[in-house]
């Protein structure tokens, strides 16, 4: 009897480890020392020496049931880009710039080329995000895990200089809010999702093309999650503070945007400030979910928010333009209870 008889393949381990290294090396910073492949990941602090008063930023995550989308289709390479997604936005959300990341894959068998098709897309959203990927686990956990599946989580390590981290406390009455489009679901209300479209869930009704969506409903639902870091970092180079910022994932408008008012403010959108992509009104109606239900639940197209003063709107929305992104106008804040109004 020996490990691998147990179902632990070590092998498998670090032949996944060999695929990953060229996925890993392509987020490298220069402040990262060493390889892959030590106990820990090293990272210097050169790069926050400069802040007066450096503060450290930290996110953690994972990617939920949407994983048992990409089971089903077999597709693995996105949804580590919505692990990376759901920690760095909450870190740039607070004004930080995210530094690095680490990832953790429990799975019942070690395919090593299904682990390294997991890391690219870990890989290609640090990327996006700036942030380097000095570190991981993969757990191969047979008897806790069926075979073909496995959980993907993450933690993000982010920096900003005190002055700027955005904590709402300059928020007032007239600021305008802006919205940044999604790119669909992104990685919340996968529960719900999954018993809407229940009979789909099959690889011949995930293939399905549907003119409304543009494309299959597979790949409307496994759309990875959009990176705003970029977006928010463009923002402040073009020298505009951002007062509150939101990032709008499990509890939709009604849970989030309450999270980045302070007492005696009130945030007002309009729903029909901005195109709400068409899986959301199909999720509605095939599953008879109420409007409120859909603001609690999803995004409904808007996946981050910021507060500015209305003097800074324009330069703030050509700012999240030129990162590529797409600005909406969608309210403002009022004098008020603190909450949000959906109307």
């Amino acid at each position: 009897m020996d490990y691998k008889n147990a179902g632990v393949d070590i092998e498998a381990g670090y032949k996944a480890v060999e695929l990953m290294k060229k996925h890993v090396k392509a987020t490298m910073r220069p402040e990262v020392m060493g390889g892959i492949g030590g106990f820990s990941g090293a990272f210097s602090l050169e790069a926050i020496k400069g802040m007066e008063h450096p503060v450290l930023l930290s996110g953690t995550d994972g990617v939920g049931t949407k994983l048992k989308l990409a089971f089903l289709m077999d597709r693995h390479n996105t949804v580590g880009i919505d692990c990376v997604a759901m920690c760095v936005n909450d870190v740039a959300c607070a004004g930080g710039e995210p530094l690095f990341f680490l990832d953790y894959i429990a799975c019942g068998k070690n395919v090593p080329e299904k682990i390294a098709e997991i890391v690219s897309g870990v890989a290609e959203g640090c990327i996006q995000a700036g942030a380097a990927l000095v570190g991981g686990e993969t757990a191969e956990m047979p008897g806790f895990y069926p075979e073909d599946e496995y959980d993907l989580a993450g933690f993000a390590v982010g920096a900003v200089d005190r002055k700027d981290l955005i904590d709402g406390r300059d928020l007032k009455a007239g600021d305008v809010l802006i919205g940044m489009a999604s790119s669909g679901v992104h990685s919340n209300g996968f529960s719900l999702v999954r018993k809407i479209f229940e009979k789909e869930l099959t690889k011949e009704g995930l293939n399905t093309w549907y003119d409304e969506l543009g494309t299959t409903l597979g790949e409307a639902l496994i759309a990875p999650t959009k990176i705003y870091v970029k977006a928010l970092k463009s923002i402040k180079e073009a020298g505009v503070r951002v007062r509150a910022c939101s990032h709008i994932t499990g509890g939709g408008f009604y849970e989030n945007v309450p999270r980045m008012l302070k007492d005696g403010v009130h945030a007002v959108i309009r729903k029909d400030s901005y195109p709400v992509p068409p899986i959301f009104r199909m999720l509605a109606e095939k599953g008879g979910v109420e409007e409120h239900v859909m603001y609690n639940t999803y995004n409904m197209g808007i996946g981050m928010i910021v507060a500015v003063d209305p003097a800074d709107q324009e330069a703030a929305m050509a700012a999240i333009r030129a990162a590529g992104e797409t600005p909406y106008v969608i309210g403002a804040v009022e004098a008020g209870e603190k909450g949000v109004t959906v109307c």
